[in-house]
């Protein structure tokens, strides 16, 4: 249970979830124990009145750009990038079971309509369920082809009128460097949108970077393999790496 002192500094979030994270490191599929410990954190975070929309990618089950440069690919692009919305449906149903299994209200919107399966994403709606205390799982991307699942994020952020951009990830947040081919490596605590544009670093989809920018949208760069970081992230405390407006 998270600690009754703690309280959030944010109102909303939109937490962007790899499909990576519900499997076993160097596996593919899903692992129920990988979700079932996100939705733990999720759970914490949620209890302390911070409103949270989740947004998940499909690398766990399929990428659309895998099919890009594939010996004998007949799977035009646009197609398979189809295919990896849908496998973010699946695996936004597997959080939702997590979710759902621990007592936590929750509701699958897909940008694709799939009537049978989950919601249609409607903005006013994701924000009255947020509102009525339900966490939301959004999935298929922003439903086009050719858009990452971090803008899809930042996206939402923007529609939903979140206060942050959380993305989890396996590692402490944006280094100077690989921190496991240098571990003299530095972290960094605090990023401008331009520096991060300017110097390339693979923190996110230089798309999503951008409109955060034009948008004065923050983003946070955090460990979520470490337990309690999500409870941390949104409670304000220092973790990982906010990327922001430059300081004057």
């Amino acid at each position: 249970m998270p600690d009754s002192a703690v309280s959030p500094v944010y109102r909303r979030v939109i937490l962007k979830l790899s499909g990576e994270s519900l499997c076993r490191s160097g596996e593919r599929g899903i692992n129920m124990e990988e979700v079932t410990a996100i939705a733990q954190q999720v759970k914490q975070a949620h209890a302390l009145g911070c409103q949270i929309g989740l947004v998940v990618g499909g690398g766990n089950i399929l990428r659309g750009a895998q099919f890009k440069t594939a010996a004998g690919s007949h799977i035009e692009e646009a197609t398979a990038h189809y295919m990896g919305m849908l496998a973010t449906v699946i695996n936004a149903l597997a959080l939702q079971e997590g979710l759902e299994g621990i007592g936590c209200t929750t509701r699958v919107m897909s940008a694709i309509r799939m009537d049978g399966v989950c919601e249609q994403f409607i903005r006013r709606r994701a924000v009255r369920h947020m509102e009525k205390g339900r966490i939301v799982v959004l999935a298929a991307g922003t439903g086009s082809p050719f858009v990452t699942t971090d803008t899809a994020a930042t996206q939402r952020a923007l529609e939903l009128g979140a206060d942050i951009v959380l993305k989890a990830t396996r590692v402490d947040g944006v280094y100077s460097e690989d921190p496991e081919k240098n571990p003299h490596a530095i972290l960094y605590r605090e990023l401008d949108y331009d520096t991060v544009i300017q110097q390339n670093l693979k923190v996110m989809d230089g798309t999503a970077i951008l409109q955060c920018r034009d948008h004065n949208m923050p983003v946070l760069i955090f460990n979520f393999k470490k337990e309690g970081n999500i409870v941390k992230a949104i409670s304000g405390s220092r973790v990982g790496t906010r990327i922001g407006a430059a300081t004057k």
